[in-house]
């Protein structure tokens, strides 16, 4: 009767183990998948021109408003909450338009569109001499640049800072007043 005792003890030790090594999978895995916090990815979607006009070669000028979709992809299993931000058109590396992105939350494992309006104007440029030879061959160059920065929740408890950027170039067809060749990292 005494052996029988231990081979019991043996055997209730062996559930014990492969209990404990059946825990530590499982959270090994949970820790690997849904707890692993990413940036989220914020980028143009569409983007049409209105009020577009332009000055010539002699004396070049450009005035147009922007109306662009943002989508803020959040692939994280737990809410992205940013903060009031800024998206900043660029042309020749100088600021010619800004638009405000009020603070807003992008749900667990979704993607959040808004529009923004942006007024674009070179009368905030100082002199630029490329800007005669872009009207002149058609294509006016810009770029984008926007930072959110917020916190990505998860379960109520866990709160990680996160941040997302946005850079993208972009052509504007003069001669049909169009976005083309949009391409964003």
């Amino acid at each position: 009767m005494k052996g029988e005792g231990k081979r019991s003890n043996a055997k209730c030790l062996a559930y014990v183990a492969a209990f404990v090594v059946f825990q530590t999978a499982i959270i090994l895995i949970f820790a690997l998948t849904v707890m692993r916090i990413k940036n989220p990815k914020v980028r143009f979607g569409a983007v049409t021109v209105e009020n577009f006009s332009t000055g010539n070669s002699s004396s070049p000028f450009f005035d147009m408003r922007l109306m662009a979709q943002v989508t803020v992809k959040n692939t994280n299993f737990g809410h992205f909450k940013y903060e009031n931000s800024s998206i900043r058109i660029l042309y020749g590396g100088m600021p010619v338009g800004e638009a405000a992105v009020v603070k807003a939350r992008a749900r667990a494992r979704q993607t959040k569109k808004f529009d923004v309006t942006i007024d674009i104007s070179s009368s905030k440029l100082s002199t630029n001499s490329n800007l005669g030879n872009d009207i002149a061959s058609g294509v006016l160059p810009l770029s984008s640049e926007a930072k959110l920065s917020g916190k990505v929740h998860l379960m109520k408890v866990i709160k990680k800072k996160k941040s997302s950027e946005m850079s993208c170039t972009m052509g504007i067809n003069i001669g049909t007043r169009t976005v083309q060749d949009l391409k964003c990292k």
